[in-house]
């Protein structure tokens, strides 16, 4: 009768997590140095885009590797939405950039610099929530993870309302006011997303740590 390791595969699928949330983090951090420097822009946008495409090469491999094995560390479920959750937030990030410079927004707001911080926050700590889940999973570490990342999204949030409302309050010009918001929406989008990510590893922690 053959036989199924559970080791090996958590393994893989653990160092497949990692390498998606550490793809995560360098596409957020590109993001918020092309938002604060606002030069080179067509450079960091193919660095972002080349970093979001590494990201869907990785949801693929995931989704493979989930296809391929009996035996899987935790839900195949939660494993599917986990491994989608964390290609959305590197998906919005860089809708994000790649609007601002295609509808030729003009230099970031203060307000996006803000969004733009809280979004490589609220990534490094879905890295260190993913680190979590390597081999043995303590309950109370990730779900303090959890409450961080669920944390910086209600910053998120915060700073987003303000933004759309100085954008309606300040400007007259319709066009640039519908560019911004849009803007907005893509970028509190990616940090919703990282909610996402804590709300599945708060189920996984949950349900088997």
């Amino acid at each position: 009768m053959a036989r199924f390791s559970l080791i090996p595969k958590e393994k893989k699928f653990a160092a497949l997590f990692e390498q998606s949330a550490h793809n995560a983090v360098r596409i957020a951090q590109q993001f918020k140095d092309m938002v604060h420097t606002w030069e080179n822009l067509e450079g960091r946008l193919g660095i972002i885009s080349d970093l979001e495409h590494q990201g869907d090469a990785i949801t693929h491999q995931i989704m493979a590797q989930l296809h391929r094995s009996f035996i899987t560390p935790f839900d195949r479920e939660d494993i599917a939405l986990l491994a989608h959750s964390l290609d959305d937030v590197t998906d919005f990030i860089q809708s994000s950039a790649d609007i601002m410079i295609l509808y030729k927004a003009g230099r970031p707001t203060e307000k996006a610099k803000e969004l733009a911080d809280v979004v490589v926050q609220v990534v490094a700590e879905v890295e260190k929530a993913v680190l979590e889940i390597h081999d043995h999973i303590d309950r109370e570490r990730l779900l303090r993870r959890c409450v961080e990342i669920n944390r910086l999204e209600n910053v998120g949030d915060d700073i987003f309302r303000a933004a759309i409302a100085e954008l309606f309050a300040d400007s007259t010009d319709i066009a640039y006011l519908i560019k911004w918001r849009e803007i907005y929406e893509h970028m509190e989008t990616a940090i919703d997303r990282c909610e996402d990510v804590a709300n599945t590893l708060e189920g996984v922690a949950l349900k088997y740590a």
